[in-house]
Protein backbone atom coordinates (compact mmCIF):
# COMPACT_ATOMS: atom_id res chain seq x y z
CA UNK A 1 0.00 0.00 0.00
CA UNK A 2 1.30 3.44 -0.97
CA UNK A 3 1.67 5.40 2.27
CA UNK A 4 2.65 8.66 0.54
CA UNK A 5 0.49 11.63 1.45
CA UNK A 6 -0.02 13.90 -1.56
CA UNK A 7 -1.60 17.35 -1.23
CA UNK A 8 -3.16 19.05 -4.28
CA UNK A 9 -3.59 22.77 -3.83
CA UNK A 10 -3.22 26.33 -4.98
CA UNK A 11 -1.87 28.91 -2.52
CA UNK A 12 -4.83 31.21 -3.25
CA UNK A 13 -7.57 28.74 -2.39
CA UNK A 14 -9.23 26.83 0.43
CA UNK A 15 -6.16 24.65 0.22
CA UNK A 16 -4.68 26.98 2.83
CA UNK A 17 -6.97 25.34 5.39
CA UNK A 18 -5.60 21.91 4.57
CA UNK A 19 -2.01 23.18 4.52
CA UNK A 20 -2.50 24.35 8.10
CA UNK A 21 -4.02 20.99 9.03
CA UNK A 22 -1.08 19.14 7.49
CA UNK A 23 1.35 21.27 9.45
CA UNK A 24 -0.57 20.52 12.65
CA UNK A 25 -0.48 16.79 11.85
CA UNK A 26 3.29 16.96 11.41
CA UNK A 27 3.64 14.05 8.97
CA UNK A 28 5.62 14.16 5.69
CA UNK A 29 3.59 15.13 2.64
CA UNK A 30 4.24 16.06 -0.98
CA UNK A 31 2.60 19.14 -2.46
CA UNK A 32 1.29 19.33 -6.02
CA UNK A 33 0.59 22.99 -6.83
CA UNK A 34 -2.00 23.41 -9.58
CA UNK A 35 -2.82 26.50 -11.59
CA UNK A 36 -6.58 27.00 -11.88
CA UNK A 37 -6.63 26.13 -15.60
CA UNK A 38 -4.83 22.84 -14.90
CA UNK A 39 -7.56 21.77 -12.49
CA UNK A 40 -9.75 20.98 -15.50
CA UNK A 41 -7.14 18.78 -17.18
CA UNK A 42 -8.05 15.08 -17.44
CA UNK A 43 -5.17 14.09 -15.17
CA UNK A 44 -6.51 16.12 -12.27
CA UNK A 45 -10.17 15.40 -13.02
CA UNK A 46 -9.28 11.77 -12.38
CA UNK A 47 -8.40 12.89 -8.84
CA UNK A 48 -11.30 15.27 -8.31
CA UNK A 49 -14.05 15.30 -10.95
CA UNK A 50 -15.14 18.71 -9.62
CA UNK A 51 -11.86 20.14 -10.90
CA UNK A 52 -11.22 21.99 -7.64
CA UNK A 53 -8.67 22.01 -4.85
CA UNK A 54 -7.89 21.04 -2.18
CA UNK A 55 -7.61 17.28 -2.39
CA UNK A 56 -5.34 14.69 -0.84
CA UNK A 57 -4.33 11.16 -1.75
CA UNK A 58 -3.27 8.79 1.00
CA UNK A 59 -3.08 4.99 1.18
CA UNK A 60 -4.79 4.71 -2.17
CA UNK A 61 -7.72 6.88 -1.10
CA UNK A 62 -8.59 10.32 -2.48
CA UNK A 63 -10.32 12.76 -0.15
CA UNK A 64 -11.79 16.05 -1.34
CA UNK A 65 -13.63 18.89 0.45
CA UNK A 66 -11.63 20.74 3.08
CA UNK A 67 -13.79 19.72 6.05
CA UNK A 68 -13.66 16.05 5.04
CA UNK A 69 -9.90 16.26 4.59
CA UNK A 70 -9.49 17.78 8.05
CA UNK A 71 -11.66 15.07 9.61
CA UNK A 72 -9.78 12.35 7.72
CA UNK A 73 -6.33 13.61 8.72
CA UNK A 74 -7.33 13.96 12.37
CA UNK A 75 -8.40 10.31 12.41
CA UNK A 76 -5.54 9.00 10.24
CA UNK A 77 -2.97 10.53 12.59
CA UNK A 78 -4.53 10.39 16.07
CA UNK A 79 -1.17 11.04 17.72
CA UNK A 80 -1.56 14.70 16.72
CA UNK A 81 -4.52 14.99 19.10
CA UNK A 82 -6.70 16.97 16.69
CA UNK A 83 -9.98 15.15 17.40
CA UNK A 84 -11.62 13.48 20.38
CA UNK A 85 -11.18 9.73 20.25
CA UNK A 86 -14.04 7.59 18.91
CA UNK A 87 -16.37 6.88 21.80
CA UNK A 88 -15.51 10.12 23.61
CA UNK A 89 -18.75 12.12 24.17
CA UNK A 90 -16.91 15.24 22.97
CA UNK A 91 -16.84 13.67 19.52
CA UNK A 92 -20.40 14.91 19.07
CA UNK A 93 -19.46 18.52 19.83
CA UNK A 94 -16.47 18.20 17.52
CA UNK A 95 -18.61 16.99 14.61
CA UNK A 96 -21.23 19.61 15.37
CA UNK A 97 -18.96 22.62 14.88
CA UNK A 98 -16.78 21.15 12.15
CA UNK A 99 -19.80 20.57 9.95
CA UNK A 100 -21.64 23.68 11.07
CA UNK A 101 -18.76 25.59 9.52
CA UNK A 102 -18.85 23.45 6.37
CA UNK A 103 -22.62 23.79 6.02
CA UNK A 104 -24.52 26.75 7.51
CA UNK A 105 -21.55 29.09 7.86
CA UNK A 106 -20.19 28.59 4.36
CA UNK A 107 -23.64 28.80 2.77
CA UNK A 108 -24.61 31.93 4.69
CA UNK A 109 -21.28 33.64 4.02
CA UNK A 110 -21.37 32.74 0.31
CA UNK A 111 -24.88 34.13 -0.05
CA UNK A 112 -23.80 37.26 1.80
CA UNK A 113 -20.91 37.70 -0.65
CA UNK A 114 -23.35 37.39 -3.57
CA UNK A 115 -25.80 39.86 -2.06
CA UNK A 116 -28.52 37.25 -1.56
CA UNK A 117 -30.86 37.60 1.40
CA UNK A 118 -33.44 35.00 2.39
CA UNK A 119 -36.88 36.46 1.62
CA UNK A 120 -39.03 37.06 4.71
CA UNK A 121 -41.05 33.98 5.58
CA UNK A 122 -38.79 31.63 3.56
CA UNK A 123 -36.21 30.98 6.28
CA UNK A 124 -37.40 27.41 6.84
CA UNK A 125 -36.41 26.53 3.28
CA UNK A 126 -32.76 27.30 4.01
CA UNK A 127 -30.57 24.87 5.90
CA UNK A 128 -29.01 27.77 7.77
CA UNK A 129 -32.18 29.77 8.44
CA UNK A 130 -30.82 33.31 8.23
CA UNK A 131 -27.41 34.95 8.24
CA UNK A 132 -28.10 36.43 11.67
CA UNK A 133 -29.05 32.97 13.00
CA UNK A 134 -25.67 31.61 11.91
CA UNK A 135 -23.64 34.45 13.40
CA UNK A 136 -25.61 34.27 16.63
CA UNK A 137 -24.87 30.56 17.00
CA UNK A 138 -21.19 31.10 16.25
CA UNK A 139 -20.90 34.00 18.67
CA UNK A 140 -22.31 31.79 21.41
CA UNK A 141 -19.85 29.02 20.56
CA UNK A 142 -16.81 31.32 20.49
CA UNK A 143 -17.62 33.22 23.68
CA UNK A 144 -16.43 32.31 27.16
CA UNK A 145 -14.13 29.46 26.11
CA UNK A 146 -10.71 29.08 24.54
CA UNK A 147 -11.63 26.27 22.15
CA UNK A 148 -14.83 24.78 20.73
CA UNK A 149 -14.37 21.26 22.09
CA UNK A 150 -13.42 20.76 25.70
CA UNK A 151 -10.15 22.40 26.67
CA UNK A 152 -8.01 21.70 23.60
CA UNK A 153 -7.53 22.74 20.01
CA UNK A 154 -9.07 20.44 17.39
CA UNK A 155 -9.63 20.32 13.65
CA UNK A 156 -13.01 21.96 14.32
CA UNK A 157 -11.24 25.08 15.59
CA UNK A 158 -8.91 25.04 12.61
CA UNK A 159 -11.70 24.77 10.06
CA UNK A 160 -14.20 27.13 11.67
CA UNK A 161 -11.50 29.64 12.61
CA UNK A 162 -10.23 29.73 9.03
CA UNK A 163 -13.70 30.59 7.76
CA UNK A 164 -14.15 33.30 10.38
CA UNK A 165 -10.78 34.80 9.48
CA UNK A 166 -11.53 34.92 5.77
CA UNK A 167 -15.07 36.10 6.34
CA UNK A 168 -13.98 39.00 8.52
CA UNK A 169 -11.23 39.88 6.04
CA UNK A 170 -13.57 39.96 3.04
CA UNK A 171 -16.67 41.31 4.78
CA UNK A 172 -18.86 38.21 4.66
CA UNK A 173 -18.69 37.75 8.45
CA UNK A 174 -19.25 40.65 10.82
CA UNK A 175 -16.25 41.60 12.94
CA UNK A 176 -17.58 40.81 16.38
CA UNK A 177 -15.31 40.95 19.45
CA UNK A 178 -15.87 37.27 20.21
CA UNK A 179 -14.84 36.28 16.67
CA UNK A 180 -11.74 38.48 16.68
CA UNK A 181 -10.58 37.26 20.09
CA UNK A 182 -11.13 33.63 19.10
CA UNK A 183 -9.27 33.99 15.81
CA UNK A 184 -6.39 35.93 17.38
CA UNK A 185 -5.77 33.00 19.72
CA UNK A 186 -5.71 30.50 16.87
CA UNK A 187 -3.53 32.61 14.57
CA UNK A 188 -0.58 32.41 16.98
CA UNK A 189 -0.24 28.64 16.59
CA UNK A 190 3.18 27.73 15.16
CA UNK A 191 1.66 25.34 12.61
CA UNK A 192 -0.58 28.11 11.28
CA UNK A 193 2.35 30.47 10.94
CA UNK A 194 4.42 27.83 9.14
CA UNK A 195 1.54 27.11 6.75
CA UNK A 196 1.11 30.80 5.99
CA UNK A 197 4.81 31.18 5.21
CA UNK A 198 4.78 28.17 2.88
CA UNK A 199 1.70 29.26 0.95
CA UNK A 200 2.65 32.93 0.77
CA UNK A 201 6.00 31.93 -0.75
CA UNK A 202 4.14 30.02 -3.49
CA UNK A 203 2.09 33.03 -4.65
CA UNK A 204 3.57 34.40 -7.89
CA UNK A 205 4.79 38.01 -7.69
CA UNK A 206 2.21 40.55 -8.83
Amino acid sequence: MNEELVFYTNPMSRGRIVRWMLEEVGQPYRTEVLEYAAMKDPAYLAVNPMGKVPAISHRGVVVTEAAAICAYLADAFPQAGLAPAPGDPLRGTYYRWLFFAAGPLEAAASNKALGFEVPPGREKMMGYGTYSDVLGALESAASGREFLVGDRFTAADLYLGSHLSWGMMFGTVEKRPAFEAYWNRLATRPAHQRAEEIDNALIPPA
